[in-house]
């Protein structure tokens, strides 16, 4: 049986669904979600920020760079201006990575429409400021607000086992929409769920994003061991492992556990580790077979957004004095030049315990 996943796509389901959705990045998931939207009905706008990738798409209506072999249809409109994209969108989904959100979003800010909530998709954690992807939106939109008293516009993040490839496909997916707000979550519910695509809500939003985050992390480690030969036997250890560190990490900043044993957290993870189009799995296995990094990230297209969060969680697991060995072989593979190889030796002969799970 072939899965036919698009194949008389109905649309939202009954409820409050956004109309006019704005899209912020050009990349792949920007990509596929204009195209899951406009099925639901949805007029959408794609803003990228660069006018020349922009231009490309406009003549091609193909993302040839990071989607390509699937047409935008005409009814989407792709802009490089923030004014036209943004100025009578009722909803903003960030698809911007994390270390590049801050600067986007400042550039975005003075035309964003007060209240107008906004969901992001992207799955990091900033260097130097430690922030979570709506943290940082909220802190550069509160900025700019003319009117600091006014308040706050919903924000949420979207997130889960979700291969960009995959969906483009209308393959069977499913994933949270995490929010403080329960009500922003269950309208991202309604707008982006179809037959195909299943969205959950989660109200646990710290533990949601930075599960999304470091599970990168964890995949660059699968992907080492991928590029080493290591085995199966080896690579299920490491996520059953990496899951436990992943869990010490974010209970001890407050998330709920029960997260990392769910959609968001083991459920993307799996996915991540394995997946041979994810760009995090790709990069470690690039790196266990001898590349520099250097030249790892110039033959991947698009950012790993693993490599800076693997900077930021080994500030997070210090400053919550949680122990993280795995992350921190793969920090020292990435930043210390440690060889792949040594780098498992390190993690095989540490000192016998008792397993512990979170």
């Amino acid at each position: 049986m072939v899965w036919r996943g698009c194949v008389g796509m109905v649309g939202g389901y009954n409820g409050w669904m956004a109309q006019f959705i704005t899209l912020i990045g050009d990349g792949s998931m920007a990509t596929v979600l204009a195209l899951l939207l406009e099925g639901q009905g949805a007029q959408v706008t794609i803003w990228g920020g660069r006018q020349e990738h922009v231009d490309r798409l406009i003549q091609t209506r193909e993302n040839k760079r990071y989607l390509p072999g699937y047409h935008i249809p005409e009814s989407i409109r792709l802009t490089a201006d923030p004014k036209a994209a943004l100025q009578n969108a009722d909803l903003i989904v960030s698809a911007i990575p994390t270390q590049f959100m801050r600067a986007v979003w400042t550039r975005l800010a003075p035309n964003m429409p007060a209240g107008v909530p906004a969901v992001s998709v992207a799955k990091g954690i900033e260097n130097d400021t430690l922030l979570r992807p709506t943290q940082i939106m909220a802190e550069v939109l509160s900025q700019s607000r003319d009117d600091p008293d006014k308040p706050a516009r919903p924000l949420a993040t979207l997130s889960g086992p979700s291969v960009a490839h995959e969906l483009a496909r209308c393959l069977p997916a499913t994933v949270a929409a995490a929010s403080d707000d329960e009500g922003f979550a269950k309208q991202l519910q309604e707008t982006f769920t179809t037959h195909w695509f299943r969205v959950y809500t989660n109200p646990d939003l710290l533990g949601v994003e930075l599960a999304g985050a470091t599970k990168n992390v964890i995949a660059l480690a699968a992907g080492i061991l991928d590029g080493l030969q290591a085995g199966n036997n080896a690579k299920s250890a490491l996520l059953s492992r990496g899951l436990a560190e992943i869990t010490r990490l974010g209970t001890a900043m407050g998330a709920k556990s029960e997260t990392f044993f769910g959609l968001t957290g083991v459920g993307d993870l799996a996915t991540t580790c394995f997946s041979p189009t994810g760009r995090n799995r790709t990069a470690g296995e690039l790196l266990g077979k001898g590349k520099k990094l250097e030249a790892v990230l110039e033959e991947i297209p698009g950012i790993v957004e693993g490599v800076p969060t693997t900077r930021s969680v080994v500030q997070l697991a210090a400053k919550y004095r949680v122990s993280m060995p795995i992350t921190e072989q793969v920090h020292r593979v990435l930043f210390d030049g440690l060889d792949p190889i040594e780098a498992i030796s390190n993690l095989m002969s540490r000192e016998p315990k008792a397993e512990r799970v979170g």
